[in-house]
């Protein structure tokens, strides 16, 4: 069996954009979705929706794999589901370990999709000596004191960081001397690491921080809307009630 140690995906040597690569997983998911549902055929309209993509980007992310569609048919589903696991490196098996079973840590254990999609959680990793031996998702979490060695036995390539900001680096510093090269960083922290090691950052914290602007810039508009709305009688309405009886200035009670 194939593992991340050995084969790596070819899509820089091939050239193909970093924003195109970021969207294949969304084509690939909506395709997925369409195999599921046995349908052979889709334009590129409907996958580009489907996707929450336009069409024309679509359809030039799709020249770079190659594939154009066919004029009055369009992409062969399963074709392009093969096309684009193939392009991402999900068509082999890819060990992966997790590090920091907390809370977050142990969610990802559980995550059922990891199987489906080319990836295999070989070890879960925890400093706390009292984790040691426990079972998580069926798999007994290892001391951080294995590390190195848990890397090696299991040749990966990728690992996800789940613990708390003040032991990421640490965690990942000794990731990457174990000879992991790519990183999923869920630790509220920047990680720095040498070249030739990818690293992808989630942090819901920020992602919550951007939907509430995006929440307080509707209230906004729509406030604004209310106002504007209003018409020119309340306008006229408010105007009068500004001014005094004369009509040209407000109207002062002596003192």
């Amino acid at each position: 069996m194939a593992t991340g140690r050995t084969h790596r995906p070819a899509t820089r040597s091939r050239g193909i954009p970093e924003a195109t690569v970021a969207r294949l997983p969304l084509y690939l998911r909506a395709l997925t979705a369409l195999s599921e549902r046995s349908v052979p055929t889709v334009s590129s309209e409907e996958l580009a929706a489907a996707a929450g993509v336009n069409s024309a980007k679509l359809r030039k992310d799709f020249s770079y794999l190659g594939s154009y569609g066919t004029r009055g048919v369009g992409y062969d589903v399963e074709y392009l589901v093969y096309q684009i696991s193939r392009e991402l490196g999900l068509t082999q098996d890819w060990p992966v370990v997790i590090v920091g079973i907390g809370n977050l840590g142990a969610a990802l254990a559980n995550y059922g999709g990891f199987a489906s999609r080319g990836f295999r959680v070989a070890a879960l990793i925890d400093a706390d000596p009292v984790m040691a031996g426990k079972p998580v998702a069926g798999i007994p979490v290892q001391h951080t004191d294995d590390l190195e060695k848990i890397i090696q036995d299991n040749g990966v390539s990728i690992g996800v960081i789940a613990t708390p900001a003040g032991a990421a680096q640490q965690v990942c510093d000794r990731l990457v001397a174990a000879g992991v090269t790519s990183i999923l960083n869920f630790a509220p922290t920047v990680l720095s690491v040498p070249d030739g090691v990818d690293v992808r950052k989630v942090d819901l914290s920020i992602e919550l921080q951007i939907l509430a602007f995006h929440e307080q810039r509707k209230a906004v508009e729509e406030a604004a809307a209310s106002t504007d709305g209003a018409g020119p009688v309340a306008a006229a309405r408010k105007e009068s009630a500004d001014k005094g009886p004369d009509g040209d200035v407000p109207a002062v009670m002596p003192a």
